[in-house]
């Protein structure tokens, strides 16, 4: 199978790139980036404008994509952008996959989704959904975790607290309000991406813990 990566320089995207390539099953991915990755023979990854790339990416055969890409409002700088990059840029590379022949879509969401809701991010996340189904994919999985565990390359000093916090609190908490490590959450949407069933699914937090 060939896969579209979308995030492979992230925390889940760099779990789920590991996966991919030490897959028997895909032959390839395709994981365009801002930053260089290691050379491997499965593995290309164009350095790209994202924004323009689908422009002038060409047709190429495609199986499945797995979006797991994102930001935060405060990184992002504005609520424009946030948008631009967590809503507007997947839907535009996942449109871009659909017309190649991708009929799977697995997506990194988060806890709460929801596109009517009055917490901005949520509803971002929830439109993000809504419009992918829009795409037309036989099958779409969107993978909802709460915090995500484990080490980012850059610096986000609220999440890393809350992470420790939630580590602490672990043996009390519900199991949608614990720490969701990235390698599970990484596994869910390989999975999702390489054998999923026709329809929409949803995997929430409860399920990743």
């Amino acid at each position: 199978m060939k896969i579209l990566l979308l995030g492979a320089t992230g925390l889940v995207g760099g779990h789920v790139l590991e996966r991919l390539l030490a897959d028997e099953r895909v032959s390839e991915v395709l994981a365009p980036v801002r930053r260089s990755l290691p050379l491997h023979a499965k593995l290309d990854a164009p350095l790209v404008d994202l924004v323009r790339w689908p422009e002038t990416a060409g047709e190429r055969p495609l199986d499945a994509v797995i979006l797991a890409f994102g930001t935060t409002l405060a990184r992002a700088g504005s609520k424009p952008e946030f948008r631009r990059v967590d809503h507007d840029l997947p839907l535009a590379l996942a449109g871009w996959a659909r017309e190649c022949g991708a009929r799977r879509i697995a997506l990194t969401s988060s806890a709460g989704a929801d596109a009517a809701s009055r917490f901005f991010y949520l509803r971002v996340k929830g439109e993000l959904e809504e419009d992918l189904a829009a795409l037309g994919f036989p099958s779409l999985t969107f993978v909802r975790p709460g915090l995500i565990g484990g080490e980012r390359i850059e610096s986000r000093p609220a999440e890393r607290l809350a992470q420790s916090a939630s580590g602490w609190l672990s043996p009390i908490l519900p199991r949608r309000l614990r720490l969701h490590p990235a390698p599970r959450i990484a596994e869910t949407l390989v999975e999702a991406a390489l054998t999923g069933r026709p329809g929409v699914h949803i995997v929430g937090s409860r399920d990743l813990a």
